[in-house]
């Protein structure tokens, strides 16, 4: 089958539009199998930008394999993707990996993974970042596809406006069960973090609101929500009400049973960069954060 491409557009809805009757999984089986030409050129891209005029040809798979070798193949990103659309990338974040990079310029960070993924699908794709996590803390992360959804984003979370939603297990059980944590932070060139008097000259402001959600004899989890997002602030937070956060030694912790800081960011709601609808995305609790090692049912 031959089409000629009466307006500008994308590959797969031309393709749609030649096989009305064929799935999306049909049609991207089609590219993934080298069958479909454009001006004489197989494409295996869903999303590759057609012109006036171009020439575009279905071919069956016997004269697919005359024309074309199979696409390269590239070794599968280490990502875990909670959701994806045209302008935003949710990801679910290992502890202990970077998110992105310092100024010593490491090269496997989240970012990094996130722009290779997007890569692999064009490469003038681009990761943009919106926020951050402390390489200790696991769980969700949002990057934006164009810079008018990173720029919106960051908007709202320059506003407060957007719901950061934590889990916690600490030392202990605080008390009371509910409350808030306010103080005044100020972080060094280092990147370390103290807690100082609000008239300090770069002080920055911390809020931090928890909840109990299971207690246990030697530990409990806690639920966390934050207005601001300061380096280390739940940590900070953690231990100033006298339960730290189990694996976090740097902040008064003397149990280290995971070999991690046993924080996870759980949920994050905001307003959709592209519709201004509201949204949440969760990440799954990683394993070990019931108290006292019990098992969740």
């Amino acid at each position: 089958m031959e089409h000629v491409q009466q307006e500008e557009g994308v590959l797969l809805a031309t393709l749609q539009q030649l096989f009305p009757q064929s799935s999306t999984s049909t049609l991207r089986k089609m590219l993934t199998q080298g069958r479909v030409m454009v001006n004489e050129t197989v494409v295996y891209r869903a999303k590759h930008d057609l012109r006036q005029g171009d020439n575009v040809r279905v071919l069956d798979r016997q004269k697919a394999e005359e024309h074309s070798p199979p696409p390269p193949t590239q070794p599968p990103v280490d990502l875990d993707i909670l959701y994806e659309d045209d302008s935003l990338l949710v990801v679910n974040k290992p502890a202990l990996l970077l998110s992105i990079a310092t100024d010593k310029l490491e090269s496997d960070t989240l970012h990094s993974r996130c722009v290779q993924y997007l890569q692999q699908q064009n490469k003038n794709n681009w990761s943009f970042i919106v926020h951050r996590l402390d390489k200790e803390t696991s769980g969700l992360m949002v990057f934006a596809k164009h810079k008018e959804a990173k720029n919106e984003l960051q908007h709202q979370f320059q506003k407060r406006n957007v719901h950061r939603i934590y889990r916690a297990l600490v030392e202990g059980v605080p008390h009371p069960s509910s409350g808030t944590v306010h103080s005044w932070l100020f972080e060094d060139k280092h990147l370390n973090v103290v807690a100082v008097n609000k008239k300090h000259p770069k002080a920055k402001e911390a809020i931090s609101h928890y909840s109990v959600l299971e207690k246990g004899t030697d530990n409990s989890l806690v639920e966390l929500s934050i207005e601001t997002g300061r380096r280390h602030q739940i940590r900070m937070a953690m231990q100033h009400i006298g339960t730290p956060v189990v694996g976090d030694a740097r902040h008064g912790a003397s149990t280290d049973p995971h070999g991690r800081v046993m924080l996870h960011a759980y949920a994050l709601e905001f307003l959709h960069p592209d519709t201004d609808d509201p949204v949440r995305f969760e990440a799954p609790m990683p394993k070990g954060f019931q108290p006292d090692g019990r098992v969740k049912r």
